[in-house]
C-alpha cells in the first residue's frame, strides 16, 4: 500500500473516531439532546469501521473508491488536532448548548467530513463506491441534520 494512501486512510479513520468521541462527550453533557448526539456518534463509528475494514483488504488501493478520502492530508491533520483539543476542553468544562451545536456544525463542514458527504452525494464511479454508499445510506448529511435540529429546538 502506498505510504501516502496509508497516511490518508489512517488520518481519515482517526477523524471519524475523534468525532465519535466528541459527540459522546456532548451526549454525556446534554441530557436534552443525548439521543441526537448518540446517533451522530454511532454513525461516525460506523464510518470509521468501514475505513478500518478497507485497511484489511489485500489490494485496497485498487478496490478503494478514488474520491472517498480528502486529498489534503494537512487539513485532516489540522482537523484531528482541533477535535482532540475540543474533546479535552469539553470534557473538562462542557460548552454552552449553542456552542456545542455551532462547534459540531463547523467541524462537519471541515475538510474530511465535508469531503465524505461530497463522496456520498457524487455519482458512483465503481462497484466499491456503490458498496460504501449503500452502507451509509442512513447517514445523511450531518451538517444539514445539525442545522435542522438547531432550528427545531430554537438553538441560535
Amino acid at each position: 500500500m502506498p505510504e501516502t494512501f496509508q497516511k490518508h486512510l489512517d488520518e481519515s479513520i482517526k477523524l471519524e473516531l475523534n468525532l465519535a468521541t466528541l459527540y459522546t462527550v456532548l451526549h454525556d453533557s446534554f441530557s436534552d439532546d443525548e439521543d441526537f448526539w448518540w446517533e451522530l456518534a454511532m454513525e461516525e463509528r460506523g464510518h470509521a469501521s468501514l475505513l478500518q475494514q478497507e485497511k484489511k483488504q489485500p489490494c485496497q488501493k485498487e478496490f478503494f473508491p478514488d474520491n472517498l478520502l480528502a486529498k489534503d492530508l494537512q487539513s485532516l491533520l489540522d482537523t484531528n488536532r482541533r477535535i482532540s483539543e475540543l474533546i479535552d476542553e469539553f470534557s473538562a468544562k462542557p460548552p454552552s448548548r449553542s456552542k456545542a451545536f455551532h462547534t459540531a456544525l463547523d467541524i462537519e463542514q471541515a475538510a474530511g467530513e465535508a469531503h465524505f458527504q461530497e463522496f456520498l452525494d457524487s455519482p458512483s464511479s465503481s462497484y466499491s463506491a456503490n458498496i460504501f454508499k449503500q452502507l451509509n445510506q442512513e447517514d445523511r448529511d450531518h451538517a444539514e441534520r445539525i442545522r435542522e435540529y438547531m432550528k427545531q429546538n430554537g438553538i441560535s
